[in-house]
């Protein structure tokens, strides 16, 4: 299991923000790092390591994304049966929810999972954020019957589908 950086999110509502912060921190802000920060800032949502990597080598992008994770900038979360997704740690819910019939994900904001939050502590002792890894269920649209979306992948299907 991949254990998330404990850092409090940096707030930076934008990119020239973000540079500032970082430099104030000693960390430079390479072309490789602000091509990432840039992409993060234009992204509606969370992205795979590869999605925000373009014409970058990987190898350097996971790197830039663990130092920008390590500061509060950046965090990563699972959502679902593919690979970790990436996102801006200030503009984040509270959590995601996944849909484990077609994949699709949502973020949620704090107030939503209060009372998830508490259930879990008075049924276990243990407190969560879920904000690394998500909700799993079914979706409004699947839950109600009107099977998977057919423009997205099945990821848990696929999962099982090749051992």
């Amino acid at each position: 299991m991949t254990v998330p950086h404990r850092t409090e999110a940096l707030p930076a509502p934008s990119l020239t923000a973000a540079v500032v912060a970082l430099r104030t921190r000693g960390m430079r802000v390479s072309g490789p790092r602000r091509a990432l920060l840039e992409t993060l800032f234009g992204a509606a949502g969370p992205l795979t390591a590869e999605e925000l990597a373009g014409e970058l080598d990987l190898a350097s992008v996971y790197r830039n994304l663990d130092a920008l994770e390590a500061v509060g900038l950046v965090r990563h979360v699972h959502v679902g049966h593919g690979p970790g997704m990436y996102a801006l740690a200030a503009r984040r819910g509270a959590g995601y929810a996944a849909c484990e019939d077609c994949g699709r994900h949502a973020a949620l904001d704090a107030a939503a999972l209060d009372a998830v939050r508490a259930a879990v502590r008075t049924a276990t002792g243990y407190t969560s954020d879920f904000s690394h890894f998500p909700i799993v269920g079914r979706c409004p649209d699947c839950a109600g019957g009107r099977g998977a979306h057919p423009d997205r992948p099945n990821p848990v299907k696929e999962h099982h589908a090749h051992p």
